[in-house]
């Protein structure tokens, strides 16, 4: 079998979800024999992760008009055309940009769009003119961001090239992980704790958490609700959590370096997002046995059976999201039920090395 030579391209200088996944992706294609080389921007955590795991990198620095700029598209093309890059893949839009006009010059054989967003692609000339004509394949890491990528566009070939392919967690590293590190958080009177993850804006809807604690707080329920994550919204919902008189049951603990340790630590998993392209964290939780709620939309229902592995309500009904909350506080058998299988899920559907597989075979066709 010829093995391509892979390229995965992400020039986003901090630190997310998205650059975990392509140096992921980037290190399980090493181990299977794969040349694989990064480019990033030298100022990123990217490329101090990928020197550590001995994968070449590009370094450049990108925008939104960096497309333009003939001396950057030939430096990238040169890149190309000495590694002999067979695909490239990348996730935003200007990489999108930038990756497919210089791999197309470098006839770079796939040109791969990873897209992770369940939002509309604008309508614009450009982002047409580069789907339809530079980018060979479009990876949705679910059917909502596939169903979103072509609302405004319309096009039939870009529904053609649209293929479905979920995004893998590697469960080898994150139980060694969930071994090796604690994030501890100090309980009260054997309080629950209720953990949420995720940049503090508006599309993550950690404000729904005012509503669900009084609800809770109705009920006499001995509980703490710990977000991890920050964000511009930070000073905004801590002035709510005060207004309402809940400080003594929130704690905003800010980023979290070790997610797994966080999900480790708590004992319920309550995503409030109003919509996600794929609920990543929510996988995280369920990796480490813990029971999920969530809304009832965006791609929560393509990684949550409910009843089974988590809780889906109506959004954004916060009365029911609270009982389902209390329902898995007053049945410990369930909550250890629905933990287990959702750890089950977990290794059936979303592990790293079945997605590898999965994306192998879809780079042979």
């Amino acid at each position: 079998m010829i093995k391509n030579k892979i390229c995965f391209f992400n020039t986003i200088k901090f630190w997310g979800g998205g650059e975990k996944l392509h140096l992921e992706y980037a290190c399980e294609f090493k181990k299977r024999g794969y040349d694989v080389f990064i480019v990033a921007d030298s100022q990123s955590e990217l490329v101090k992760k990928a020197i550590k795991n001995n994968i070449p990198v590009f370094e450049i620095s990108v925008n939104s008009t960096s497309f333009l700029n003939p001396s950057k598209i030939n430096k990238l093309k040169l890149f190309f055309t000495e590694n002999k890059i067979d695909t490239v893949f990348f996730s935003t839009s200007q990489d999108m940009k930038m990756a497919s006009v210089s791999a197309k010059k470098a006839g770079v054989n796939k040109i791969i769009y990873l897209r992770g967003l369940a939002v509309p692609v604008k309508n614009t000339f450009i982002n047409k003119k580069l789907l339809l004509n530079n980018v060979t394949n479009i990876l949705a890491n679910s059917q909502a961001t596939k169903r979103s990528i072509n609302q405004n566009l319309n096009l039939l070939e870009i529904e053609k090239k649209t293929t479905v392919i979920y995004h893998g967690i590697d469960l080898e590293l994150f139980d060694k992980e969930k071994k090796e590190q604690n994030f501890v958080i100090k309980r009260e009177n054997n309080e629950i704790i209720i953990g949420n993850a995720g940049r503090l804006t508006k599309q993550k809807g950690q404000h729904h958490f005012i509503e669900i604690a009084k609800y809770l707080l109705e009920k006499n329920i001995n509980f703490k609700i710990v977000i991890a994550g920050d964000g511009d919204l930070k000073d905004e919902l801590l002035q709510k959590i005060k207004a309402n008189n809940l400080t003594d049951n929130f704690i905003l603990a800010g980023f979290v370096k070790n997610m797994t340790a966080f999900m480790n630590a708590i004992d319920i998993f309550a995503l409030t997002s109003e919509w996600e392209g794929f609920g990543y964290v929510i996988v995280e939780a369920m990796a480490c046995e813990k029971p999920v709620v969530a809304y009832n939309l965006s791609s929560n229902p393509e990684i949550i059976d409910n009843n089974k592995t988590g809780f889906l309500v109506k959004y954004p009904n916060n009365k029911q999201f609270a009982e389902k909350i209390e329902e898995f506080i007053n049945n410990k058998e369930l909550l250890k039920e629905i933990g287990q299988n959702g750890r089950k899920s977990v290794e059936k559907r979303f592990n790293l090395h079945n997605i590898i597989d999965e994306i192998i075979v879809f780079l042979q066709n």
